[in-house]
């Protein structure tokens, strides 16, 4: 074992805690401007929802039919000119959603990795952020631990971008769990099918699979929240991905219930890939592959910061003076209080909302940032917001943010956002 006299201490600029979407953009953004930066990741990929769903598509990043550019628009523009191409944009077939990017997973994965590795970022896989020790109103350092032992990391700013915020939490950020309610979004585990006739599946031209569902909730051979199937072509030939089951009533910040939805949901996706052999035109021959290691949670805490985006900001489409990104996603609530899913369109068609700089600062931390599902919004608002382009836009602002405060000495409640703003825009992202 580690003794406390061998602990490791390391220095750096800019701490980034989660390895998702946000996270990955922030680790990024903060290394091109400049700072040394360390990302600690739990798992043993990057990438978050995108590890833990693989083959889940980018939905959001073209509102009204335009890239969102920023390092959204870098990474689907470098995996696109590939050759073979890596990546395409397609149109999503549920009504309000616009063009989504499908891509290869693993490739994909491998250019974010490539890209952090490229700007200098020191990449700790399989480490966990315990405690934040405060210093007055600052995070002075940040205990942490890896199956070498406890490290320390002194950071000069840390962004939270783990998704469940129990850093900030730990730091005494307030935060809503849920709804009102304290309901959250079910979790989803997804996986493909491989060997399909694809042409002969997608011929009856609804997504959710209704009838099909319905028959085999009849027979007992799926579970009764599996009314819609959910099913899309994959990126790769003659495969479709599943993004259909969902379980209600998790907890995401509960290990043993994250625990046991995975143990669930392996079950369901079992059921539902026999039934569609049997079942479904096209799967006769097919196969499941890539099956997810852990249910994707969609929402647990949402940070208070010094604005909080509400859904009749979103109706409005609010261009707010320090909007970092735009957004035309649809209030995608996935049975939050009932077996429900909905996806209508939050803005008017042709109109879009930003996303406030604001939503992303706690009110009394003078070095903490934080950025992903962790953004300050009510439940409708946040399910617009939570898009993975959106989360790698604000990730890319509040990881160059970090670094302005850092050049001029400054808390981040203090930072400059109208030139915080430019800069972005100057980066080519759509402010």
């Amino acid at each position: 074992m580690t003794s406390p006299a061998s602990e490791r201490v390391l220095d750096t600029d800019v701490l980034v805690v989660g390895g998702g979407t946000s996270g990955f953009a922030a680790a990024l953004a903060a290394a091109r401007a400049g700072g040394t930066v360390r990302l600690i990741e739990a798992g043993a990929k990057i990438g978050g929802v995108m590890a833990f769903c693989p083959g889940m598509p980018w939905g959001g990043g073209y509102p009204q039919g335009k890239n969102i550019g920023g390092i959204f628009g870098e990474l689907t523009d470098r995996l696109a000119q590939m050759v073979p191409p890596a990546a395409e944009v397609r149109p999503c077939t549920l009504a309000n959603f616009g063009f989504e990017v499908q891509y290869d997973h693993e490739i994909a994965t491998l250019a974010m990795f490539e890209m952090l590795d490229e700007a200098g970022v020191t990449l700790h896989l399989n480490t966990f952020a315990n405690e934040p020790v405060m210093k007055g109103a600052r995070i002075n350092r940040v205990t942490a631990h890896d199956r070498r032992g406890p490290l320390t990391i002194k950071p000069k700013v840390v962004i939270d971008c783990s998704g469940d915020g129990d850093l900030s939490a730990r730091a005494g950020v307030p935060y809503t769990l849920g709804d009102h309610s304290g309901n959250m979004m079910a979790v989803t585990l997804t996986f493909h099918m491989v060997g399909v006739d694809v042409a002969r599946v997608f011929e009856g031209g609804d997504p959710y699979f209704q009838a099909f569902a319905a028959e085999g909730i009849a027979a007992g051979r799926l579970h009764p929240d599996l009314h819609k199937l959910y099913l899309m072509r994959g990126f790769h030939r003659d495969t479709v991905f599943c993004n259909t089951v969902t379980i209600r009533g998790v907890n995401g910040t509960d290990p043993m219930e994250v625990s046991r939805a995975t143990q669930e949901g392996r079950r369901r996706c079992h059921q539902v890939a026999r039934f569609l052999v049997d079942a479904v035109p096209g799967f006769e021959t097919a196969q499941m592959w890539g099956l997810g290691p852990t249910v994707g949670v969609r929402e647990t805490r949402r940070l208070e910061a010094i604005y909080r985006i509400t859904g009749e900001d979103i109706a409005r489409a609010t261009k707010f003076a320090d909007g970092i990104v735009a957004c035309d996603n649809p209030i995608d609530d996935v049975m939050r209080n009932s077996a429900e899913m909905t996806h209508e369109a939050a803005v008017k068609t042709g109109d879009y909302y930003t996303i406030p700089f604001r939503s992303l600062i706690p009110r009394k931390i003078e070095n903490l940032l934080f950025a992903g599902r962790l953004v300050s919004a009510d439940p409708v608002a946040f399910a617009s917001v939570r898009g993975m382009p959106q989360c790698m836009a604000m990730g890319q602002a509040v990881g160059h943010a970090a670094c302005m405060a850092l050049a001029d000495d400054a808390k981040v409640q203090a930072l400059d956002q109208a030139a915080l703003v430019s800069q972005l825009a100057r980066l080519g992202l759509w402010t």
